[in-house]
């Protein structure tokens, strides 16, 4: 099993966030330095869970590949 990458000390104060789906949910994602950020709309003080490039990825297709449905 691989060690995930040190998460950096993002600065997402200046952060373009935009909606993760379609404006249909309250998850917001955004780009920042290399990194891959991602929030709850409804509560942007709470910290965001930050993906390296390769995780994202793995995220993305899982969703996609159903495997995170909870119905």
């Amino acid at each position: 099993m691989r060690t995930p990458a040190p998460r950096p000390d993002l600065d997402l104060s200046g952060a373009r966030w935009q909606s993760g789906s379609q404006g249909r949910g309250d998850v917001e994602i955004a780009f920042v330095e290399g990194w891959i950020a991602m929030r709850n709309a409804g509560t942007p003080d709470v910290p965001a869970v930050i993906f390296a490039p390769g995780e994202w990825n793995a995220f993305v297709h899982g969703a996609r590949d159903g495997r995170f449905d909870l119905t």
